[in-house]
């Protein structure tokens, strides 16, 4: 287990890597250091072998209001130094995330901006609380976006859309961020934390191989020609047939019983 986190929450239990963004006072604002320990830990996750699922929320009130802009005044005139820095730990986090074996529910706890809403958008479940916000919120203080957002958000909502929230900052309710597509459901505040376990546990008690492969055609789909792209899936189901897994799901299929994955 990693040990000497200041700024994350982090357990594993049943298969289910769980992360908490553990800078309540701050808003679960980014910082180097909490860029850095979330990159250390998507890390961990994605070589640990008895991670299937990965669930990633935030303590207190905000899920994350994105960079922690007094810590950026603090920096001075090294701030561009400093800001690239965090945004590199940062996207190598969000890489790991996107490449792991394992699937990503971020569970939306309450308002997210900037970086936080950036984060938010790259699970491969995300829900959401009643209560949640969402804003782009960079140029509002005078920046551009990060956290793969110029990547993820046109592909979610659209070119039009993704230059809405972008250029006004307009912020979504819970319900808006859904019908946008946005996220995958909106649930009660109090609600929240069980709906976001109950589906990890659901993804961690599936076949790892074959959520992997579901991650990594999507990831290549905008970039592939369809018979490239119809390739790829003929060799990853094929693989996935010839696993252990596959195996067991075929036979629990026709046996009618439920699949017990490794």
């Amino acid at each position: 287990m990693l040990k000497d986190l200041t700024t994350l929450d982090f357990e594993i239990l049943d298969r289910v890597a769980t992360i908490r963004l553990n800078r309540p006072e701050a808003a679960n604002g980014f910082n180097l250091t909490m860029a850095s320990e979330l990159a250390t830990v998507a890390q961990h996750c994605d070589l640990n072998s008895n991670v299937k699922a990965v669930l990633l929320s935030g303590n207190g009130r905000f899920f994350s209001a994105g960079g922690d802009v007094k810590a950026m005044a603090g920096a001075g005139s090294n701030v561009g130094q400093e800001v690239k820095r965090m945004a590199d730990e940062l996207h190598r986090a969000i890489s790991t995330f996107q490449r792991m074996n394992a699937p990503l529910v971020v569970a939306v706890n309450g308002t997210c901006a900037g970086a936080g809403f950036s984060l938010a958008l790259t699970g491969d479940i995300v829900v959401a609380a009643s209560s949640a916000k969402f804003t782009m919120a960079y140029t509002s203080i005078g920046l551009s976006p990060d956290g793969g957002s110029t990547y993820f958000l046109p592909r979610l909502v659209g070119l039009r859309k993704a230059q809405e929230l972008m250029f006004t900052n307009r912020t979504l309710t819970s319900e808006e961020a859904l019908d946008w597509g946005l996220i995958s459901a909106v649930v009660g505040d109090a609600d929240l934390p069980t709906a976001a376990a109950d589906m990890a546990a659901k993804l961690a008690n599936g076949s790892l191989m074959a959520n992997s492969a579901v991650k990594e055609l999507l990831l290549t789909t905008f970039a592939n020609p369809l018979e490239t792209q119809m390739e790829l899936e003929g060799r990853r189901i094929a693989a996935a047939a010839a696993s252990p897994n596959g195996h067991e799901g075929i036979r629990a299929f026709v046996q009618k019983r439920p699949a017990r994955f490794e």
